[in-house]
């Protein structure tokens, strides 16, 4: 079965997490998890990625089971043996997509998910498990200058993180204009989209 989490904010909401480790299916401590933090480039990000990896530690998975990605040190096949969770971190979504894409990561994160690993999401690690990247464009800088948004199609919905009443406007607009091609599920920071094969359920 495939299994995807795709939250704005990791583990803020607790439902989120009692979720996590209730698809992940084994005791914290043997869980063994593929960690990309590729999209974190800056300051501001980065101390997103150090928090993920101190709730890990916190709820018992050990430092030696977190694989960390490294788009300048690609990992080899036996990194990838035994991986129960894939966790994408968020960041610049244009940039995440093309070192995915560079290293061949795309690939080994879906023949990872379609042989049972948990995909599980955050902001724009969200939207790469999507059809389409669009989402992003009013939220991320496209520096990179990346022309094809087709992301890994894990699911056919795709979900806008951070969703709040100030940008409710940009996202409702882009929403529509997206719909003929897919559907789109905005995301509190407190909420998360739960996807088990063909079912949708958000967390909240």
């Amino acid at each position: 079965m495939k299994k995807l989490i795709l939250s704005s904010a990791g583990f803020r909401n607790p439902k989120v997490k009692a979720e996590f480790f209730k698809l992940a299916g084994k005791k914290p401590e043997t869980i063994r998890i593929l960690f990309i933090p590729t999209a974190s480039r800056y300051e501001g990000e980065l101390k997103y990625v150090e928090s993920d990896k101190k709730n890990f530690l916190d709820s018992g998975i050990r430092k030696e089971n977190i694989i960390t990605f490294d788009s300048e040190k690609p990992l080899v096949d036996k990194d990838l043996k035994n991986i129960d969770v894939v966790w994408v971190c968020g960041g610049n979504t244009f940039y995440l997509l093309k070192k995915m894409r560079e290293t061949g990561m795309d690939k080994k994160i879906t023949e990872l998910v379609n042989n049972g690993a948990l995909y599980f999401g955050v902001s724009a690690g969200s939207l790469l498990a999507g059809p389409d990247i669009a989402m992003a464009e009013p939220f991320d800088e496209n520096d990179v200058h990346l022309q094809d948004f087709t992301a890994l199609s894990l699911t056919k919905t795709s979900v806008s993180p951070h969703y709040n009443q100030k940008e409710k406007s940009v996202v409702d607009s882009l929403v529509k204009k997206l719909a003929p091609r897919f559907k789109v599920i905005p995301l509190t920071d407190e909420q998360a989209l739960e996807v088990l094969d063909d079912k949708e359920m958000v967390i909240e």
